[in-house]
């Protein structure tokens, strides 16, 4: 298991992002825009060639806590178990399933309030895929 990055979610994403690369030398990598074009579903930003930050347009005004920590786990058992360790007293954001860029995947608030997004490795989508939201 390994820490894969922070996940920020933000209100003007297409903003933070060019601000975030600016203040951090970092460059945009692999991203999604929104279907209405209004924000990323999905940026990655990376510095020397390594992964960093992911920005996200939150789907509401942004709360008192837009970060999320991304774990990696080896085998869906792990993932499955961190899950159920994390639930109790929490809220659950996205129940465990398949997602264009992981195999399985889960996005929780523990009962502290630290927003958890839990993953097998993940992969780049095919150039065809657009977003629901």
């Amino acid at each position: 298991m390994a820490v894969i990055g922070v996940g920020l979610y933000v209100t003007g994403s297409m903003e933070a992002v060019k601000l975030y690369c600016e203040a951090f030398q970092m460059e945009l990598g692999y991203h999604v825009l929104r279907q209405d074009g209004k924000g990323y579903y999905h940026s990655e930003l990376s510095r020397d060639g390594e992964p960093a930050l992911s920005v996200v347009e939150a789907e509401h005004t942004a709360g008192h806590n837009p970060v999320q920590l991304g774990i990696t786990f080896a085998d869906k058992a792990a993932l499955e178990k961190a899950f159920a360790l994390l639930r109790p007293g929490g809220e659950i954001e996205m129940k465990p399933q398949s997602l264009p860029w992981s195999p399985w995947a889960a996005c929780l608030r523990d009962r502290f309030g630290v927003r958890w997004f839990l993953s097998l490795p993940q992969h780049q989508p095919g150039e065809d895929f657009v977003p629901e939201v």
